[in-house]
């Protein structure tokens, strides 16, 4: 088992003293909201080259983003994290760009809409319909991967799901860092991780749930994935840190999608923080791990 670099180790630091407690005191979600997109444009740069429009499908505003010069055809539908009620395609944009850069391909980040304002299922329609329209704008499925992190990595695996159901064509991959797959919060890892968690307080996870689900079952497959139908989906790639209170939505979706004949692969790392590619900038395991996923993306859209 590697050790974390000696960045990450700080950086696990500074998040348990300052973003930890800070996550767990403000009630706020507008508040919340406001601090994640200043963060981000103060620490969160992308390659130079990187080029943002905005854009529309589906009826939902989104981001487009490119980062090298002819990109090629495969389009990554990527859909950030913030506990589906912060987050942005700005918070997220620089490390997608990084991304892009790498894997020669272009983005686009949905502007998927927020709860409290926007409850269950808001978040998972925009998806779909994200999805639907860039069904329409390429040549193939096949070009087209689907990415995210955190809420939105479990989104991303909500939307497969309803692909599923709805018997749509097929991406030709997935991936989802660190993602929310289980909103009844049940796994063991909930508890076995609570103090090891470098960012996530789980004195936090009734709010979201609150927030973003009000009445609706937690067992619903659009909300948590974990008991999802993911018959003939196509291949799925997560990726999860081992002190995180999210492990176990990875370790056990793996689990589920292995038994119903998924290709998927598994990378559990040691002592990263939640969604480590996102800090690309600052550690060198975030940038490892950028470069792992552009790879699995260009063998995926070679096929």
């Amino acid at each position: 088992m590697n050790r974390p670099s000696l960045r990450t180790r700080a950086m696990n630091l500074w998040l348990r003293r300052v973003e930890k407690p800070q996550l767990a005191r403000e009630q706020d979600p507008l508040k919340l909201r406001r601090r994640f997109e200043q963060q981000a444009r103060w620490f969160f740069r992308g390659p130079r080259e990187a080029h943002y429009a905005p854009g529309e499908r589906g009826g939902v505003v989104t981001l487009d983003v490119s980062a090298v010069d002819g990109d090629g055809d495969t389009v990554l539908l990527y859909l950030h994290g913030g506990a589906y009620v912060m987050g942005s395609p700005q918070t997220h944009k620089t490390m997608v760009a990084r991304l892009c850069a790498l894997a020669k391909c272009r983005a686009v980040l949905p502007d998927y809409r927020k709860a409290p304002e926007h409850p269950f299922p808001a978040a998972v329609e925009d998806a779909v319909a994200v999805y639907r329209a860039l069904l329409d704008d390429v040549l193939d499925a096949s070009q087209i991967l689907i990415g995210g992190d955190s809420a939105g990595g479990g989104l991303a695996l909500a939307l497969l799901g309803e692909i599923c159901r709805l018997g749509l064509d097929q991406p030709a991959g997935l991936f989802a860092l660190s993602p929310l797959t289980d909103m009844t919060f049940t796994s063991r890892s909930i508890a076995e991780n609570a103090e090891a968690d470098a960012l996530l307080p789980v004195s936090r996870t009734e709010d979201m749930k609150r927030y973003y689900l009000g009445d609706a079952d937690p067992r619903d497959p659009r909300c948590s994935p974990l008991f999802a139908d993911f018959t003939g989906a196509c291949p799925v790639w997560l990726t999860v840190g081992d002190t995180e209170i999210l492990r176990d939505d990875s370790v056990r979706l793996a689990e589920r999608l292995d038994a119903q004949g998924v290709d998927v692969r598994l990378t559990v790392e040691h002592d990263l923080p939640h969604v480590w590619p996102m800090f690309h900038n600052t550690l060198p395991e975030a940038r490892r791990s950028l470069e792992e996923i552009a790879g699995w993306i260009t063998s995926r859209s070679t096929r």
